[in-house]
């Protein structure tokens, strides 16, 4: 588990996307480029699932976006928007290394994992309406990366 301060996310909104290629179809794929450039990025750009309060009429759950600190007052790339985000816990699922054709697989594999964990067992329980789950950039040589929020349950 970690813990995220608050923080601004630059992102691209979709437009009726639940995942990532249904967002590269209608969005396109250059947005990573235009996100990899951010040179005051504090971490590396992600596709996230929108909690419904930060989801805008007409758009989509899934956005591609990059977060950087809370004081940032940069120009913000075209057709790109900036938001808040609070402060929030995180669990961090990673799964293995695994060759790069079979990473479709290889992310469900970690998703189902995602699906069966129970974060009651360390009190804690899923808190997706407060912040945004995210995923990082498949890559095979570290394994498929999910973070999803959580909060202590009192």
């Amino acid at each position: 588990m970690i813990k995220k301060p608050e923080r601004k996310l630059i992102l691209k909104r979709g437009i009726d996307a639940e995942e990532y290629f249904e967002y590269c179809d209608k969005v396109g794929c250059d947005v990573w480029g235009i996100l990899s450039s951010v040179i005051e990025a504090i971490s590396e750009p992600m596709g996230l699932w929108l909690p419904q309060k930060l989801i805008e009429k007409e758009t989509s759950k899934y956005v591609q976006g990059v977060e950087v600190n809370k004081d940032f007052a940069e120009v913000i790339p075209d057709g790109f928007d900036i938001i808040t985000l609070e402060p929030c816990k995180m669990m961090i699922f990673q799964g293995e290394p695994y060759d790069d054709e079979n990473f479709a697989e290889e992310i469900g594999v970690v998703k189902k994992a995602i699906e069966k964990y129970n974060p009651n067992l360390y009190c804690f329980e899923w808190a997706d309406n407060n912040a945004p789950r995210f995923q990082y950039e498949p890559q095979g040589d570290r394994g498929y990366i999910e973070g999803r929020p959580v909060k202590l349950i009192k």
